[in-house]
């Protein structure tokens, strides 16, 4: 038996074995930063749905599950907190949604925030916790990778 307290206090490492558990995207922001300090950018930021990509499911429905069952507009968090009192930018990938893949919204946001880190001269910590490149967006997602470059 795992008890979430003693999960919190090892990271989600457990003791007896070593073995790392799956961690989402809030509690890898909760581990640099300081307390009451993070503040996310572009939180409203969502896919849309240009090819109209459809499998056994829509591209869309996808989307709204993922949100639904992340609290996330999309697999990547982005903000700015305090690391030990110093200020930083840091972009944290979630695999919950959607495997963490790599659609236009992720590019645009790491973007941002490499962006806003540039011309606030702050370190910026993007922490990848990603399955690849979206399918469902085609080549606009593979084209986010040239983007964040």
């Amino acid at each position: 038996m795992l008890h979430v307290k003693f999960l919190k206090q090892n990271k989600s490492v457990r003791e007896e074995c070593g073995y790392h558990l799956s961690m989402n995207s809030m509690e890898r922001i909760e581990l640099p930063i300081d307390r009451d300090t993070w503040i996310p950018m572009d939180e409203d930021t969502t896919a849309k749905d240009v090819l109209a990509f459809s499998d056994e499911d829509s591209y869309q429905n996808r989307i709204t599950t993922s949100q639904e069952k992340t609290g996330l507009t999309d697999a990547v968090q982005t903000g700015i907190g305090y690391l030990n009192g110093k200020p930083i930018a840091l972009g944290v990938m979630d695999f919950h949604f959607m495997g963490g893949s790599m659609g236009s919204v992720v590019g645009e946001k790491i973007t941002r925030s490499i962006e806003y880190a540039t011309h606030e001269s702050l370190p910026l910590i993007i922490i990848c916790a990603s399955g690849g490149a979206r399918m469902q967006e085609g080549t606009l997602s593979l084209m986010q990778m040239a983007k964040i470059s």
